[in-house]
């Protein structure tokens, strides 16, 4: 009988890698192939200077980081359509859906708003003013992406609750493509279009968004499973109950990605007040480091999808299988990147900067460790991550959201100011303060998926 049973939990944990991977793959290349934007703009950046390098990281990172917290409030869709599919709802699937149209479009007019302001707020944050003037075009013109990034987001949760990922990808690689072709079109006045600088990689990028979004909206219309939730009949409806729900539980997700990438953010701007060259090393590592993060990220909203479908189907034991599936392959993941990294840490460098020049001597000096300490936490990071998601799988968003501003901002960027700044190490204490926040919120948020997952466990509250 004990070996019948290993037996069957060996088959169910078979099934569940190969329905995890099904969903992960197109949602971490997706993740990836939209992070290889910034990678390639970074590249440009590089070849054109310090300044401009440290000027175009700061506004990327800035505007990613709005999209990340706002798109929070949206991502409340995928696991409320999770948890419908999983229950056998179709209604509630296309009301939820349609509800996060309308959030998308309400949310993207204050987002603008923010925009257009936030080379000031650098300035108020203490970013050297020749930094932050020129980051100005890039926020004027990639506001007008807002809306359709927001759809795309809320697009992406939708089709993946309902394991109808795989097109993400696809749609993901053409918007990349296109934004690389605008970005040497627009950024560098090539094919007869004039040379906007980082204006016109603001620019391209928010076109790039409007091209992923209707390429999506289009194939939920035509896909065969996904058009039979038709939630644009009756688009015009309204219902302030369920946006209230959905904003309730999404501005839970929203605070707590803000936690985590504020805590980069405010890292970044840190290094700004340290110097150009500083700032000019941390854009190197956190673009690579960003890059790779990514994959568990994807992953992350493949764990909610698959977590969210036990939970609708009160199947406890699914929903942790689910979640230490993804665990466990984004952890494999992350530690061949760390292996990579530690190997070819200068090449990694080199991408970005010519090492042969002597110019770049001090910044690529102060690269290097950074790289080193950032590739040292890479396995928790992902853990963290794919273990976040996990537990929106199980609609646990309250919780999560205070324990991240004890690790991120109680431990990790008071442990890097405290380094960094009183004891002198500068951007390298900033890095062992910021990666000591990611490995204390791992060891909470997997402990806390373990705890609510037990067999007998009363189901979480939100």
């Amino acid at each position: 009988m004990g070996i019948q049973v290993k037996s069957i939990a060996r088959t169910k944990t078979a099934l569940e890698i190969r329905a995890f991977l099904a969903l992960a793959v197109p949602l971490a290349g997706a993740q990836l192939a939209q992070a290889a934007v910034g990678f390639v703009d970074t590249l440009m950046m590089g070849r054109l200077g310090a300044n401009i390098l440290a000027a175009g990281g700061l506004a990327a990172i800035s505007f990613q980081l709005l999209l990340a917290v706002v798109s929070g409030l949206v991502m409340a869709v995928g696991p409320l359509v999770a948890q419908a599919f999983g229950s056998g709802q179709k209604h509630l699937i296309e009301d939820v859906a349609r509800q996060g149209v309308w959030l998308s479009l309400a949310l993207s007019l204050p987002m603008m708003a923010v925009l257009s302001q936030l080379d000031g707020v650098l300035r108020v944050l203490g970013q050297p003013d020749a930094i932050a003037s020129l980051t100005a075009p890039y926020f004027q013109l990639i506001l007008w992406g807002a809306f359709p990034a927001l759809c795309f987001a809320m697009l992406r949760g939708y089709a993946s609750a309902l394991a109808q990922a795989q097109v993400v990808i696809v749609i993901v690689l053409v918007g990349t493509a296109f934004n690389i072709a605008g970005n040497y079109a627009l950024g560098f006045g090539r094919w007869g279009f004039p040379a906007m600088g980082l204006g016109g990689l603001g620019l391209a990028s928010g076109l790039s968004y409007w091209l992923m979004f209707g390429l999506f909206l289009l194939y939920t219309l035509k896909h065969p499973q996904l058009r039979e939730y038709r939630f644009w009949r009756g688009w015009y409806r309204v219902s302030l109950p369920l946006i209230s729900h959905m904003v309730r539980m999404g501005s839970e997700i929203a605070i707590t990605i803000a936690l985590e990438f504020s805590l980069f953010a405010v890292v970044t701007f840190l290094m700004g007040i340290l110097g150009p060259e500083v700032l000019a090393a941390h854009q190197t590592v956190y673009q690579t480091i960003y890059l790779i993060f990514t994959v568990p990220l994807g992953m992350s909203y493949a764990a909610t999808a698959r977590v969210g479908v036990g939970f609708g189907q009160q199947d406890l034991g699914a929903a942790r299988r689910a979640g230490y599936v993804a665990m466990a392959i984004a952890a494999a993941f992350m530690l061949l990147a760390t292996v990579g990294l530690l190997v070819f840490r200068r090449a990694v460098i080199g991408l970005y900067l010519d090492l042969d020049d002597p110019a770049n001597a001090s910044v690529v000096a102060l690269a290097l460790p950074m790289l080193l300490i950032a590739s040292l936490v890479q396995v928790v990071d992902g853990v963290q991550r794919v273990s976040t998601g996990a537990l929106y799988g199980l609609q646990d968003t309250r919780r999560p959201m205070l324990l991240s501003g004890l690790a991120f901002w109680g431990v990790g960027l008071t442990t890097g100011y405290c380094l960094g700044f009183p004891l002198g190490l500068g951007g390298i204490g900033l890095w062992i303060g910021q990666s000591t926040g990611v490995t204390v919120a791992c060891m909470i948020f997997v402990f806390r998926f373990h705890r609510l997952t037990q067999p007998k466990a009363s189901q979480p509250k939100s």
